[in-house]
């Protein structure tokens, strides 16, 4: 509690007035809130010291699921739902924005903001700096891959999905750049010598893919993209509602 408090009175320190942020109900939230909130800017190595005890403590008291325990539904083809950043694996798949650094709302339950709360202030940092290099924004379809940092996993692989009209539905286009997200994700992968990949639900939920298209598009991505190149990779999909588990279960099983 010593820890998080001089985080938070570190992060309300750097504006001129208190930062308006929602009212929380607990230290911890109070601290994900400033980080959430937090633009990329430079930070002292104190700051990363001490908030990477405070988020690796919190990681040794969650329930880490590893895929090593896990059998595969099909071949190397993993279902498990769960929170994806309490999953030990070489890498996580983050359903990111164009800007690429992660969601600013406060407390939002997005997979974005999730993955930047518990990786901590250095992947925002991270992203940004690759997104200053590139000097545009993020194109759909496309993918950056980063350290986890207090993750379990050990990288973050970064990919913008197609926002879908939610009153037509996809295009064929937005079902191609679904496609490549998923291809480009396994590239960065295989390029990377990974051996395990977590995918969540791209472009589903805010971005109104239908769940169930995307979960055809992502069971036939992968599995033509591990039989073309002989890849023993494992790759794990991770699903959150029991909705999404039923309808991977149904299309892999």
């Amino acid at each position: 509690m010593d820890k998080l408090n001089w985080l938070i009175d570190y992060l309300i320190n750097e504006y001129d007035t208190v930062p308006d942020i929602p009212e929380c109900d607990n230290e911890f939230d109070k601290f994900r809130c400033l980080i959430n909130i937090r633009r990329p800017a430079p930070i002292s190595d104190e700051f990363i010291k001490i908030q990477n005890e405070v988020l690796q403590e919190i990681n040794s008291s969650r329930e880490i699921a590893d895929i090593e325990d896990m059998k595969p539904v099909k071949d190397n083809l993993y279902i498990w739902q769960g929170d994806i950043t309490a999953l030990k694996i070489d890498a996580i798949v983050n359903a990111a924005n164009k800007e690429m650094t992660g969601c600013y709302r406060p407390m939002h339950k997005c997979i974005d903001n999730c993955i930047h709360t518990y990786s901590g202030v250095q992947l925002r940092l991270q992203c940004a700096a690759i997104m200053e290099d590139q000097m545009h924004p993020e194109y759909t379809g496309f993918a950056k891959i980063t350290s986890a940092y207090n993750l379990p996993s050990r990288y973050v692989i970064h990919t913008v999905g197609p926002i879908v009209c939610e009153e037509s539905g996809p295009t064929e286009n937005d079902c191609n750049l679904l496609r490549n997200c998923y291809l480009s994700c396994l590239y960065t992968a295989r390029q990377f010598d990974l051996r395990s990949i977590a995918f969540c639900c791209i472009s589903t939920g805010l971005f109104h893919f239908p769940n169930r298209q995307a979960a055809q598009i992502a069971i036939e991505t992968v599995s033509s993209f591990l039989t073309e190149h002989h890849s023993r990779m494992k790759v794990l999909f991770n699903v959150f509602t029991d909705e999404d588990l039923n309808i991977y279960k149904e299309l892999l099983v």
